[in-house]
């Protein structure tokens, strides 16, 4: 029987990142997933605070060199891989001088927001469907882990939902104490639209807010699972009204099994619970 095939994307992961709720979580979960049976592929932004040296990153040029367009304006995709020896596993990094050369992940010294986290986010999502596409590796569940990978729930439903290559992935997105203060850039529902997204779509995002964002993500997923012990009430309130499946916290050491039979259920629904 073939094996199901997951593609876990993450804004951070352990030992690239320093360990965080988000980045040990998706490096405990995918070697768990992968060890209970799934075929797994892993990608990550490649901040310019990720230590190319210390962790061996190279690039793959076979995968590099597509340029994506976001809001008009063209920027190089540059793919890199490097190693998990301890896990068995491979980790692709999307990387852009644009968006993420900069020795910062999300936020600045003082604590801001980078203003292109949306167009980062953005160009995340196309980079890893675009780099799945070119490895001819089909997933059959993509799971998200922090907020800037979420809007991936978008494209699949909306921009990449005529190409054979993704007409039965699902998405699957998790829940943790994780967002950000400031709403994203007030165009970007317009660059949405300018990428191709219907209008209903750009319209529902004209509130740029973290809850609304998530909100809307939620509503475009196929699962969601709750990523830490305690959620904080806003996110346990968009979670209890979502109507997609739903599994709620369980413990470290159960999580890779419990999440592989998820995913398990996530693949054989085709209708929203």
């Amino acid at each position: 029987m073939e094996k199901k095939k997951i593609l876990f994307i993450s804004q951070e992961i352990f030992p690239f990142l320093p360990k965080s709720e988000i980045s040990g979580s998706a490096r405990r979960i995918t070697q768990a997933v992968q060890d209970a049976g799934k075929e797994i592929r892993v990608f990550t932004p490649r901040f310019g605070a990720i230590n190319e040296r210390r962790h061996q990153l190279h690039e793959v040029i076979r995968l590099s060199g597509l340029n994506i367009s976001i809001d008009d304006h063209d920027h190089p995709l540059i793919i890199k891989v490097a190693s998990v020896s301890a896990a068995r596993m491979q980790v692709y990094f999307i990387d852009n001088d644009d968006y993420f050369k900069r020795k910062t992940c999300l936020q600045e010294e003082d604590g801001k927001f980078h203003p292109d986290n949306d167009e980062r986010a953005m160009f995340f999502s196309r980079g890893v469907l675009e780099t799945v596409k070119k490895l001819g590796w089909q997933p059959d569940v993509i799971h998200c882990h922090g907020w800037l990978t979420g809007i991936m729930a978008l494209y699949i439903k909306h921009i990449f939902n005529k190409d054979p290559h993704f007409k039965e992935t699902k998405v699957v997105y998790s829940l943790y104490n994780d967002s950000f203060n400031e709403p994203w850039d007030p165009r970007f529902a317009e660059k949405l639209a300018f990428d191709g997204f219907p209008k209903d779509i750009a319209d529902a995002l004209q509130d740029s807010s973290f809850e609304n964002i998530t909100k809307v993500i939620l509503s475009h997923c196929d699962g969601v699972n709750v990523a830490v012990e305690a959620l904080d009430a806003p996110l346990q309130k968009l979670y209890d009204e979502c109507n997609i499946l739903k599994m709620p916290y369980v413990s470290e050491e159960h999580q890779g099994k419990e999440l592989s039979a998820f995913f398990d259920k996530v693949i054989e629904s085709n209708v929203l619970a």
